[in-house]
């Protein structure tokens, strides 16, 4: 692997449940230490990709490279290990657990407690709230504070690539904006994050490039500034 090596390489994707095609010869490629964006509207798609990248949705045909290496198909625990995280839609919180306890279940495959104490360490850095409230129940927490939680769980894992799905979704604009900060701080860190949205001004302030899904096709792609531009972006978009 060298650095012109793409974070996540996708080929000619297809993807169906039972015998509706959902994705259509998707391609795309996110590079290493940047952030790439999805963008589209409810019912484009984008959750299907994440789904065959985490193979819980197999792709029927197609590629998916994670830094040069197949994972089409593979099962979601082997694509984990190959180091992808995903932050899902909702957060997704165990409410009845403690923060520490939630953000403990991100490093479930690190054996070492001295590696977890330095990651916990790393990720009350980011989050100092959650340092403050280790010992609070994630369940009584705010809808900003839950989602802090839920990057944070996805940073214990150490991974290569960070999926994003949704950060926005029933979020207050203040939490909106502190959000898409940290997101853009983690990039600023080195880490690749492959953010999937709706809030297409929010999205294209801070991404490197991006795409644009509708009806499972792919119809624009390039920086940030060039989907701000482009014509059959907008068309796809508002309409």
């Amino acid at each position: 692997m060298d650095a012109q090596t793409p974070a996540i390489e996708i080929s000619g994707l297809h993807t169906a449940y039972d015998k509706a095609d959902v994705l259509i010869d998707v391609s795309l490629v996110a590079k290493p230490g940047e952030i790439t964006c999805l963008l589209g509207s409810n019912g484009a798609g984008k959750t299907t990709l994440i789904r065959s990248i985490l193979g819980l949705t197999p792709p029927h045909a197609g590629s998916i490279k994670i830094f040069g290496e197949e994972i089409a198909g593979e099962q979601t625990h082997k694509v984990i290990a190959r180091g992808v995280a995903c932050i899902p839609e909702g957060r997704k919180m165990f409410p009845k657990l403690t923060v520490v306890e939630n953000l403990r279940l991100g490093a479930y495959q690190e054996p070492s407690e001295a590696e977890i104490r330095h990651r916990l360490a790393e990720v009350y850095e980011t989050f100092p709230r959650l340092a403050e409230r280790r010992n609070q129940l994630a369940g009584t927490m705010s809808g900003g504070e839950q989602a802090m939680v839920s990057i944070g769980r996805g940073l214990m894992g150490k991974p290569r690539v960070l999926i994003i799905d949704e950060p926005s979704l029933g979020l207050s604009p203040l939490y909106v904006k502190e959000n898409f900060r940290i997101i853009e701080g983690i990039r600023d860190k080195g880490l690749t994050v492959f953010l999937v949205e709706q809030n297409v001004h929010q999205t294209l302030a801070i991404a490197d490039a991006g795409y644009v899904l509708s009806g499972g096709r792919l119809v624009a792609g390039g920086t940030a500034a060039e989907l701000k531009s482009n014509a059959e972006f907008h068309a796809a978009y508002f309409g």
